[in-house]
């Protein structure tokens, strides 16, 4: 957030700047369907676009000799990627599809995720700087940039998990031995039991939605904001006499969280994928 002339932010404010996204009018709620976060938009589009430009460039140039680290990588992640959905999901039919979309899925996910190694501040001071040459208030020049902490965002992909769940009830199942399954399970075929069953099918399609996406919108969350905090000590050490040690403080926590934050923007990308493939092989289970 930049500054005015006599003071700068407070934490608060500094802070409050950070989670605000850029949409089409201000709205100041973590999650609004009214409106679309531009910022998350753009960001998931360019990482999506990025992620498939990387596999493309390793496919045309895959070689049988020794491959190179790109190559290595991109190998080791499909092979562990087809692992997990021949274990998972059993029907070979389905595995063309849920496969390469279990590949998408984490690499996506990894790819928004490592948005969160950027600087604090170095993408919203450009955007600052662009929105303030175009005649805007730079103090209203919103901008995040890890798509993955806006849980419209996670939300968004857990629905869509969900409604490929769906449709694999329905092709495997058929349409009527899923309403079949909808209406007997878990409790039994009896008719007094129905309006259970069902209720219970209910709640469990949207616990496992809302679970899906929550999950990763928490971590990605509490990461961004921790950044923030370690930002918030050095640009404090600056104006104390104690400077110097909250300076080097701030380099110390910041580059440990990074380390540490590597391991998170992993294991979320590859939970989101596992359960991805777990909920996919239960909709080709029958009850």
């Amino acid at each position: 957030m930049a500054a005015d002339a006599q003071h700068g932010p407070t934490a608060g404010e500094y802070i409050g700047h950070h989670l605000q996204h850029l949409r089409s009018k201000e709205q100041l709620n973590i999650v609004d369907f009214t409106v679309f976060n531009i910022d998350t938009l753009v960001w998931s589009i360019l990482m999506g676009v990025l992620g498939l430009w990387v596999l493309r460039g390793v496919a045309k140039r895959v070689t049988s000799g020794v491959p190179g680290r790109l190559q290595a990588a991109v190998e080791l992640v499909l092979e562990m990627v087809d692992n997990q959905a021949k274990s998972i999901v059993h029907n070979a039919q389905s595995r063309k599809f849920v496969g390469p979309l279990a590949l998408t899925v984490f690499i996506w996910i990894f790819l928004m995720n490592s948005m969160d190694f950027l600087p604090v501040d170095l993408i919203p001071r450009i955007w600052e700087w662009i929105y303030g040459a175009a005649g805007g208030d730079p103090h209203h020049a919103y901008m995040r940039v890890v798509p993955t902490a806006d849980l419209s965002a996670t939300l968004g992909m857990s629905i869509g998990v969900l409604l490929v769940c769906l449709y694999y009830n329905v092709k495997i199942k058929g349409l009527g031995g899923w309403i079949h399954e909808l209406f007997s399970a878990p409790f039994g075929a009896h008719p007094l039991l129905w309006p259970f069953n069902f209720l219970m099918q209910m709640i469990e399609f949207l616990a496992k939605t809302v679970s899906h996406g929550m999950r990763l919108f928490g971590n990605m969350y509490a990461g961004e904001l921790v950044f923030m905090l370690i930002a918030l000590m050095g640009a404090a050490g600056f104006g104390s006499a104690t400077g110097i040690f909250l300076w080097l403080g701030h380099i110390i926590a910041g580059t440990g969280w990074a380390i540490f934050h590597i391991l998170i923007v992993a294991l979320q990308a590859f939970i989101f994928m596992m359960l991805t493939l777990v909920y996919v092989g239960q909709a080709h289970d029958a009850h």
